[in-house]
């Protein structure tokens, strides 16, 4: 086999490169805009738990002046006492658990980062698609598709290699948590 469909070929790989990157722009705007909600509805909820909080100590400045000023036996006063601890526990959990956002914001950032990273290989593969001249012989053709691999391998390990695959948070007031 001496002649080599090359039109077609640098038509298959030009029309790969073109339609993979087209692809991966809307993921990467999908992801952006995921990642823009994600903070919004997460700033939103940490606000509300905090006006929750903050009505649930008013309350109970109510209750202290109620028990001051009205005889409370002590199994409804230590009930009281219970409650408030349980709401500000609750409240507490509810804060520490939206600290989600850091550890989602990094699986999405590191997803971004494979996305462009797939980008940049879909372009190493246009470029080498303008490179094939029909007028090369067979052995020249079969060494540039080789090497046009061996680039596209390289590049997908390096991707690879530069991206964690757990993410961590630390510094929660519940612990450190890893996952993945």
């Amino acid at each position: 086999m001496k002649i080599l469909p090359m039109t077609e070929l640098r038509s298959l790989l030009a029309t790969v490169a073109d339609h993979g990157k087209q692809h991966l722009v809307e993921v990467e705007a999908d992801l952006l805009q995921t990642t823009f909600l994600l903070s919004e509805a997460i700033e939103k909820l940490g606000v509300s738990f905090m006006a929750v909080h903050e009505a649930v100590t008013l309350q109970q400045s109510v209750l202290n002046s109620l028990m001051m000023n009205h005889q409370f036996d002590a199994d409804e006063a230590k009930k009281l006492e219970e409650f408030k601890n349980k709401i500000g526990e609750e409240v507490n959990a509810a804060v520490t658990g939206l600290q989600f956002q850091d550890l989602t914001s990094q699986l999405l950032a590191r997803t971004i980062k494979r996305v462009n990273g797939l980008k940049d290989l879909l372009n190493e593969l246009g470029n080498h698609s303008d490179g094939i001249d029909p007028e090369h012989e067979h052995e020249e053709i079969a060494k540039f598709l080789d090497e046009m691999s061996h680039s596209l391998h390289a590049g997908s390990r390096a991707l690879s290699g530069g991206l964690r695959r757990s993410v961590d948070q630390q510094n929660m007031s519940t612990g450190d948590i890893e996952l993945f």
